[in-house]
């Protein structure tokens, strides 16, 4: 896993099966050689699988084994310790999966208390479902129709309003519009790490 993109391409799995294009696109700077290697080294080492879709899609996508999906404690401790940076920029562009891994890593149960619901999230070309009930959350891809609220907007402009204080403005929202926004304050990173000059 300590090869180049191995953690970031098992990341972009741990929702469910991928495209090569899907992937492509969600992971910018990976040439497309370098993809095709590392995702038959991950599936050569039994961390992921080629399967083919079913209609109408038919199409050959990768997903993780069983195997490769307990890396999933390792993407969030990393993503709690990336956090801690004084750097840390929440406004920078990351993938759909990314924004849904954040959420399952930086739920805050005090925070969350009372709170159930199911908010969908259209990004791009992709569709996700959050249930959120008894301090737990859980995401699963695909179709929101069961969804109480909907938020549309780029996975960034999410992140911005939910890590970074951003006012909501440039996300749509649909169906029950105070819950949804009830969910954006949902999440608490960690303290930040103090630097050489006390200032964090």
């Amino acid at each position: 896993m300590g090869d180049r993109w191995a953690l970031l391409v098992m990341r972009e799995l741990l929702l469910g099966a991928r495209r090569f294009s899907d992937l492509k696109r969600d992971l910018p700077g990976i040439s497309a050689n370098v993809l095709k290697q590392r995702l038959d080294e991950l599936e050569q080492r039994g961390l992921l699988s080629k399967i083919r879709l079913p209609p109408p899609a038919a199409r050959d996508a990768y997903q993780a084994t069983p195997w490769g999906l307990e890396i999933e404690p390792v993407i969030q401790e990393l993503g709690r310790f990336a956090a801690r940076s004084p750097g840390h920029d929440p406004t920078l562009p990351l993938s759909p999966v990314s924004l849904m891994m954040s959420f399952r890593t930086m739920i805050d149960a005090k925070k969350a208390r009372g709170f159930d619901g199911r908010i969908g999230f259209v990004l791009r070309e992709e569709a996700f479902l959050v249930r959120v009930r008894k301090e737990r959350l859980r995401v699963v891809r695909g179709p929101i129709d069961e969804a109480d609220a909907t938020i549309t907007g780029l996975p960034e402009q999410i992140a911005g309003v939910v890590y970074g204080g951003l006012p909501p403005e440039g996300l749509a929202f649909a169906g029950d519009e105070a819950l949804a926004r009830r969910f954006l304050t949902l999440f608490t990173l960690p303290p930040k790490v103090e630097t050489a000059g006390g200032a964090s």
